[in-house]
């Protein structure tokens, strides 16, 4: 198989206790956003991600971080929608050369860390195989796990922000189970497409809400006030 286009990235390893699986290199962590056509929720969710670490790391690339985005019928080379770009734009985010992409093998062989927007969307993945299980989550799944996370249970960042998230990704990995949700439906992102703008726009603050506590846990730097 090849390799996913590095190009999407900002910026694995395994690290997260799973058997050695062939992909990333050891001096990088790559971070995959699933959702279902790849034009709404994963791309504002990937693009969010990338603005938000830069904001902290200022170049999350040279820290080895790659974040991506694909989907599990992913409209394979079209555009974001036009809703989910006015989202980002309200962030400051960039959407610019974004296309879409179907979820592949090599995607999740790749990926040392999958945020899913739904639990039918991380029951997928995780029935590709690829030893997945341990390290994808939904994004509000994993929100919460990483909010029970004592941040000096983690590396430092001088020790690199690769080693940083994958300590974390093990430690909410060993903490499922124990946190669960309190409702059905709290760990779902609902799909906006076709929704008008306002609901585009609730779903983008629902992102924001749920990356926060993660990029802030990833790098150990909260977001400027």
């Amino acid at each position: 198989m090849t390799a996913p286009d590095a190009g999407r990235g900002i910026g694995g390893a395994d690290g997260t206790g799973i058997p050695a699986r062939p992909g990333p290199p050891h001096d990088t962590f790559r971070i995959l956003h699933v959702s279902t056509g790849n034009v709404c929720r994963s791309p504002i969710t990937e693009r969010l991600t990338r603005h938000f670490l830069a904001d902290r790391l200022g170049d999350p690339a040279g820290g080895g971080l790659i974040v991506e985005s694909a989907g599990t019928w992913g409209h394979e080379g079209a555009p974001m929608e036009t809703n989910a770009e006015t989202v980002l734009a309200d962030f400051g985010a960039d959407a610019s050369g974004f296309t879409g992409r179907e979820l592949l093998d090599e995607h999740v062989i790749m990926a040392d860390l999958v945020l899913t927007a739904t639990r039918d969307h991380r029951a997928q993945v995780v029935s590709m195989g690829h030893s997945a299980g341990l390290r994808t989550f939904t994004l509000k799944e994993f929100t919460r796990l990483v909010r029970a996370i004592d941040p000096a249970t983690l590396p430092p960042l001088e020790d690199g922000v690769v080693e940083r998230a994958r300590a974390l990704v093990r430690a909410a990995a060993a903490l499922r189970g124990w946190l669960l949700a309190p409702t059905a439906d709290a760990d779902e992102v609902h799909d906006p497409y076709g929704a008008p703008l306002p609901f585009f726009r609730s779903i983008g603050d629902e992102i924001h809400q749920a990356l926060d506590p993660v990029v802030t846990a990833l790098t150990g730097v909260a977001a400027r006030a």
